[in-house]
């Protein structure tokens, strides 16, 4: 049995243990209310038939006791005899149909106490009652409880969500960092290969390409190492930045596939982003998109500068997600290849959200027709 299955269990005992605990004083409020009332009704009865002056007095300081129960006095008829209290003067005044409604609640809610006042002819007054503040507070504190349970679990919840990810944001920047640590000496010990394999004739071709893998392994290593640290945003042309990272990987495209940049006739946009965290996230949704053609196809890209953000699309006319997987294609793990971990749009998503306080989604996708996402960044 889990955590979320044991709070709910404590809750639900909680609000059953309110709820019975409640009804148990509802009922015996009630019980002593009646009783009260029928000491208040023979009250009026000495009040209007006894002449002992002590006895007198004491029915009316018992009458003068209530201030929280409702009557309301009818005649054998049980017909309103105007005679009511601890109800709303005003309306009774106002609303004609104030008193009926009230009498018929009472009457809901129990049967009269009858005072006979004479037998022959038969006169009789009727005394309805309802329910006093008390009561009516009793009766609702299990809601109340309920209410408080419930926000509670919300409260519970929401914290414990937060802890998670905030577990999962400290494991997350501690493997990054780990792998940027790991990378750093084997790295370190190639750059060192690469001056002695300069000093040996024939490698004059060799050598720059191995430079360039190399300092492809050391951007890598730079990029997990920026993960969990609040990154220096720097001010960039992003048609440049773009078309930089859309370069890099048309030359490890097809043939086959076309690469094209629209900026809506700009030829500089500032933002405000870190180059290699930015060149990161451009890079995993050209990769994506370029996986998604099959060898073949177009990769679209626009930047669009608006009067309050920054808008960038890739599209491609690849394979499409399914709408069932739309939701699921930045949640760690997901991945459609047959290889990988599925944490490339995870991070990208991480980067642009949380570094860059933008905002990436699926902007657009149809099976066999293609998929756009979309970049807004705030300026």
């Amino acid at each position: 049995m889990n955590g979320k299955t044991i709070m709910a269990l404590i809750a639900l005992l909680i609000v059953l243990g309110t709820v019975w605990y409640s009804q148990y004083l509802a009922n015996k409020i009630a019980a002593e209310e009646k009783a009260f009332v029928e000491i208040w009704v023979q009250a009026q009865k000495t009040i209007l038939n006894s002449g002992d002056t002590a006895s007198l007095n004491l029915a009316t300081k018992i009458s003068s006791e209530n201030t929280n129960i409702p009557i309301i006095e009818t005649n054998e008829k049980d017909s309103i005899t105007n005679n009511f209290i601890n109800l709303n003067t005003r309306l009774a005044t106002t609303d004609k149909h104030y008193l009926p409604q009230k009498l018929e609640e009472f009457k809901a809610y129990a049967p009269p106490i009858v005072l006979e006042i004479s037998k022959k002819p038969y006169i009789a007054n009727k005394y309805y009652y309802g329910e006093s503040e008390i009561l009516k507070d009793v009766k609702f504190f299990p809601i109340v409880q309920l209410i408080i349970v419930f926000l509670f679990i919300i409260v519970l919840v929401i914290a414990q969500r937060t802890s998670l990810l905030s577990t999962q944001n400290q494991i997350w920047a501690g493997l990054a960092k780990e792998t940027a640590h790991q990378l750093g000496t084997p790295v370190s010990s190639l750059q060192g290969w690469i001056e002695v394999l300069k000093e040996v004739e024939g490698n004059e071709q060799i050598v720059p390409e191995i430079e360039k893998d190399v300092q492809r392994l050391l951007l890598i290593t730079d990029r997990f190492g920026k993960i969990g640290s609040i990154p220096k945003l720097e001010e960039k042309n992003l048609i440049e930045q773009v078309q930089n990272m859309m370069d890099y990987v048309q030359k490890r495209a097809s043939g086959k596939v076309q690469f094209q940049l629209n900026t809506h006739d700009e030829t500089y946009i500032p933002a405000l982003i870190s180059p290699p965290l930015f060149d990161w996230v451009m890079e995993n949704l050209l990769k994506n998109a370029l996986d998604a053609l099959d060898g073949q196809g177009a990769i679209k890209v626009s930047i669009q500068d608006t009067a309050s953000q920054i808008v960038i699309d890739v599209a491609d006319t690849g394979k499409g997600i399914d709408k069932a997987n739309v939701s699921k294609v930045f949640k760690a793990g997901f991945t459609t290849k047959k290889r990988g971990w599925g944490l490339g749009l995870t991070l990208t998503k991480r980067i642009i959200e949380q570094y860059h306080r933008g905002h990436i989604f699926v902007h657009e996708s149809e099976p066999g027709k293609g998929t756009t996402f979309r970049i807004l960044l705030q300026k």
